[in-house]
């Protein structure tokens, strides 16, 4: 087994900014390897914001964002359990990383849950009309519409979308890593995005 050195918890520790003995037992379980040490890391930090998910969110803050030139102007809502939290630089930086994101990607909903049936009726209906362009048989062309769906969310949903800073992470995710980190429910509630010009 690897020696595990005061260094290596360090560049650990600044990369993922956890803890300094979850950095040092993460690093013993994967045998010393910094980048498996995230990936372990990630994975609990998932499993804790999923054990804090039904915790109610009666504080947080309105992070806003705008874009040189002042033709894009996001707010977004992002609650947390305590006031403490929605101090700290941790939650404000989410918040504004969220807002910019926003301005950049231009998410038409929050989640999947947000997508009004017109939308997604619309979105089917022309799906099916390229598959059917396409020449692709009958059986497999609801299967093909259904990924394209997929792939329909993750360009309109904004807890979908992956994130401009880190594109192997998604909103959602950044959301539980930082409900691993500050060990409080955070929930991204809403935005607003106005461009200049834009209905």
């Amino acid at each position: 087994m690897a020696d595990i050195t005061a260094s290596m918890v360090k560049e650990l520790r600044e990369r993922t900014g956890v803890g300094m003995m979850d950095c040092k037992k993460a690093l013993k379980e994967v045998g010393g390897d910094i980048d498996e040490a995230i990936k372990h890391l990630r994975k609990q930090g998932a499993a804790k914001a999923e054990k804090k998910s039904g915790r109610a969110t009666g504080d947080g803050r309105i992070a806003h964002y705008i874009h040189a030139g002042d033709k894009i102007g996001v707010m977004v809502e992002l609650q947390c359990e305590t006031d403490f939290v929605a101090r700290t630089d941790d939650f404000i930086r989410l918040g504004e990383d969220i807002a910019m994101h926003v301005a950049a990607s231009a998410p038409r909903f929050l989640s999947r849950d947000d997508v009004d049936e017109k939308a997604l009726a619309d979105e089917r209906e022309v799906q099916m009309e390229r598959v059917v362009k396409e020449g692709k048989p009958e059986n497999v062309a609801e299967k093909i519409v259904e990924g394209r769906m997929g792939k329909f969310y993750q360009e309109n949903c904004l807890l979908e979308q992956p994130f401009i800073k880190n594109p192997d992470v998604t909103i959602e995710k950044l959301v539980q890593e930082m409900i691993a980190k500050l060990g409080e429910n955070i929930q991204l509630r809403r935005f607003a995005r106005l461009a200049v010009g834009e209905d």
